[in-house]
């Protein structure tokens, strides 16, 4: 899916960069709404405004170049290149958590106590409780809000900033936004003193920068959507076990 350009002119340049801002910054103030002012508010309110604010979030691209652009959407067909980097990345990755997890962090106690039980408290809010229904939050997120997180981070915000930016300042600027809602959550798991809060925000930023350069060569969110989904799969897998110690 690529936008191509209308004959008409093009709109100012602080209309490209508001539209920008906009989406770099939204992600972390709908994440602080919902997972932080309202984390003691009724689980309706919660889970309305998470709904209510993901359908913003991801409504907007189109919206913008649809309408505020009049670009029209050209849909390629599926492009294989990069995806041996994207599937290697996301299995390395992956693999990587899963063993650092059972081989390290859960032997040390190290998600003992308070972190398992915010997560655990935050999973209940939502009617996650049993396995049924975390199963379906897993393959929803894994399968669909993956794509759908590459499709607003790699395919607008990384590739609106190429055109106004370097390459490299557009990796480095949209990797930084979809790293940033991360840092609330972790936070809030971990605690904004502790180095396990800024360690994990680092690696949700260099995965942005890896999907970012193999979206950059595919011209595909096929490759970043798949390396993203086995990424996502590893932690709902880990989560499970934090919920089930048993």
């Amino acid at each position: 899916m690529m936008p191509t350009k209308n004959d008409s002119p093009s709109p100012p340049a602080g209309t490209e960069w508001g539209a920008i801002f906009f989406a770099l910054v939204f992600p972390t103030v709908l994440t602080w709404v919902y997972f932080i002012a309202l984390a003691d508010s009724a689980p309706w309110l919660q889970k309305g405004a998470y709904g209510i604010g993901k359908v913003i979030q991801f409504a907007f691209p189109l919206i913008f170049v649809l309408f505020a652009r009049r670009e029209r959407l050209a849909f390629r067909g599926i492009d294989t290149s990069g995806l041996v980097l994207a599937i290697g990345f996301g299995l390395l990755v992956s693999g990587s958590m899963l063993a650092l997890y059972h081989f390290w962090l859960k032997p040390a106690g190290f998600f003992a106590g308070p972190v398992t039980d915010e997560v655990e408290t935050k999973l209940k809010s939502f009617g996650v409780d049993t396995l049924l229904p975390y199963a379906a939050l897993a393959v929803f997120y894994s399968l669909v809000h993956s794509f759908l997180e590459e499709y607003y981070w790699r395919w607008f915000v990384f590739g609106r900033l190429k055109n106004l930016t370097p390459l490299s300042a557009a990796i480095a600027i949209s990797s930084v936004g979809f790293a940033a809602h991360h840092v609330l959550v972790l936070a809030k798991y971990f605690g904004w003193g502790s180095p396990a809060t800024w360690l994990f925000s680092a690696g949700v930023a260099i995965g942005g920068v890896v999907w970012a350069i193999i979206y950059q060569r595919s011209k595909s969110l096929l490759g970043p959507w798949l390396s993203h989904l086995l990424v996502d799969a590893a932690i709902f897998a880990i989560g499970w076990d934090l919920m089930t110690p048993a």
